[in-house]
């Protein structure tokens, strides 16, 4: 049997180190888990108020190349997802077009070229982070400007229709199985591919801890709601120190926390400081309002910390439901919490949650099943590169047609 050299392509929405984020930790990791894999990476980015960070990356991918993301002064313009127009460019596609490795997009943000012809045979791949039209109505419904609601629900609908372009995909990889339940109703080849992650070891964090935590970017008005609503309704109510840990927190924010004598806001830390914070933490407090992708930083939770008590849609579908005490509102949050901080966390509860993370959420057992479904047959097969204009033309008039077959 013949064995090919294994080289794939990935499209990242936006430079993935420092993995300070929900999706490009999983970008990260993913590529830093395929070149443990013995798979050769060529990583492709768009930029946009990121540093290069060519050192880091360098260490796990065979070639670098960067794109500068586009931005428009009226970001309703054009028929697209203004989260795809602005990743549009034709150099992008000049480069994947120079083998004929398959090619992994990172989100439904890097797919403007999923559709054009000179990738017709190529093997091509699509990671979803979220439902993109559900999340984005979420965040209209979190927002607090009255432009960005507008933005969000515009976005929301060109997102919808622009969904079926996954048609042209191979594979759909779903980040959560709530998602792929989603898109295996609409296409077809679709697999769950849970989310890779920073954790490789787990380690027990002791008993007990003296603070409940809440953490999360904070500049995202989702976790702005969460924290606000979380310091009303359960922080606000235990006789218990309570930490919000998070980036670049509103003013109102910081204003409404010195409210609360046992209740302290720690912001902009490191991510080894928010590891510390989660790790120390006696029970880890999460709250969404909507259940699309996965929450990382519940996973994070989950392998460095003692208990996490969670509302519904924190971990409907997730997998991680058995991992954590589950109030189905705020009230019943605050009477898990006012049950579990009187228990230890045994080594005996520890070693459970181990086991099963280490069985549903591993990333070298991740990246076997995508590098087991990857086609890359074609590697060594000639390749017939198409010329740049005809390339920037057929990329318009694929654009086009996919938005319009709906």
């Amino acid at each position: 049997m013949q064995k090919y050299n294994k080289r794939i392509h990935i499209v990242a929405f936006d430079i993935p180190y420092p993995a300070d984020y929900g999706g490009v930790i999983d970008i990260y990791h993913k590529v830093k888990s395929l070149h443990e894999q013995g798979v050769e990476v060529i990583l492709h980015m768009y930029q946009y108020g990121r540093e290069q960070n060519k050192a880091k990356l360098k260490k796990y991918t065979k070639e670098l190349y960067y794109y500068k993301r586009r931005t428009f002064k009226n970001p309703f313009i054009g028929y697209l997802p203004y989260i795809v127009n602005s990743r549009n460019g034709d150099a992008l596609l000049e480069n994947i077009t120079k083998d004929a490795a398959p090619i992994l997009f990172e989100g439904l943000h890097c797919t403007y070229h999923l559709a054009h012809p000179s990738l017709k045979n190529r093997f091509k791949i699509v990671r979803t982070h979220n439902v993109e039209h559900q999340y984005y109505k979420h965040l209209e419904k979190s927002e607090i400007s009255y432009f960005k609601k507008y933005f969000f629900r515009i976005e929301a609908e060109k997102l919808r229709k622009y969904e079926s372009i996954l048609k042209h995909a191979n594979l759909i990889a779903a980040i959560s199985p709530n998602d792929t339940k989603h898109f295996s109703k609409k296409y077809e080849n679709v697999m769950y591919l849970p989310a890779f992650h920073s954790n490789s070891t787990m380690e027990y964090p002791g008993a007990s801890g003296k603070y409940l935590l809440y953490h999360g970017n904070l500049s995202v008005p989702e976790n702005y709601v969460a924290a606000r609503e979380l310091v009303v309704n359960v922080f606000s109510k235990v006789d218990m120190k309570c930490v919000i840990a998070g980036n670049h927190p509103h003013k109102d924010l910081i204003a409404f926390c010195e409210k609360y004598p046992n209740i302290e806001l720690k912001a902009d830390l490191s991510t080894d400081q928010i590891h510390d914070l989660i790790k120390k933490a006696h029970i880890n407090v999460l709250h969404t309002n909507q259940n699309t992708g996965i929450k990382l930083k519940l996973l994070n939770a989950l392998y460095r910390g003692k208990f996490a008590v969670v509302n519904p849609l924190m971990v409907d579908g997730s997998g991680l439901e058995s991992l954590c005490a589950i109030g189905k509102n705020f009230d019943a949050m605050l009477t898990k919490v006012q049950e579990f901080r009187l228990l230890d966390y045994t080594p005996q509860y520890f070693e459970n949650r181990k086991k099963y993370l280490e069985e549903h959420f591993n990333n070298q057992l991740a990246v076997k099943e995508l590098i087991n479904v990857t086609d890359f047959s074609k590697l060594n097969a000639p390749y017939r590169k198409a010329d740049n204009k005809i390339l920037k033309t057929l990329s318009q008039l694929s654009s086009v047609t996919s938005y319009f077959s709906l």
